[in-house]
């Protein structure tokens, strides 16, 4: 049993209790925090730079942000395949009865699973280079980015003026790309 206020109620072991703070930096008594877990969802200026360097180049080069998405479901998908292959052939290492120099269907699947590898082995280099260039062609927009999270942050310091001046980071982002847009269709509705 637990006591809240003047009852006590029976405790369930599923019970959970999820509080929200605005602060920023919460500081709670050693106590507390030796038996909650703290999350903190605030954005950083790198992290919140990384995410507008995405929606940018999602913006004005979505073939590099597609690009960039197929290579890692193909990466990926690799590593997955590479992963089923170990397995595979630890199962049948684990399954061999005798000299397993002299299963022939053992050996093959062995051969099978090097090929498979090494091809896996040159489209990841492959797609290491590609990845290598998009991260290339996507830094000509970091300096948006930039300050694009340096605004943001000093507009999220606007507050301490008026509490009029309060706004979230969704609303900006609104904003953000809505500049984007009319800066790169001038005079366009």
């Amino acid at each position: 049993f637990i006591s809240i206020g003047d009852n006590e109620v029976e405790f369930s072991p599923n019970f959970r209790l999820f509080m929200h703070s605005k602060l920023s930096s919460p500081h709670y008594p050693p106590e507390v925090q030796a038996e909650t877990t703290l999350v903190n969802f605030s954005v950083t200026e790198l992290g919140l730079e990384e995410q507008l360097l995405a929606r940018v180049v999602k913006f004005e080069r979505a073939d590099l942000a597609a690009q960039r998405s197929a290579l890692i479901l193909q990466q990926n998908l690799f590593t997955i395949k590479v992963k089923q292959l170990e397995d595979n052939i630890l199962v049948r290492l684990a399954d061999a009865q005798g000299d397993i120099t002299e299963d022939r269907a053992l050996i093959e699947e062995l051969e099978m699973s090097k090929r498979i590898s090494d091809e896996i082995v040159i489209k990841l280099e492959e797609s290491r280079v590609t990845a290598e260039k998009i991260i290339v062609t996507s830094e000509q927009y970091r300096p948006v980015a930039r300050r694009g999270s340096l605004l943001f942050f000093v507009m999220n310091n606007l507050h301490k003026m008026h509490s009029y001046y309060q706004f979230s980071l969704n609303s900006f982002i609104f904003f953000f790309l809505r500049g984007i847009k009319d800066a790169a269709f001038p005079g366009e509705e």
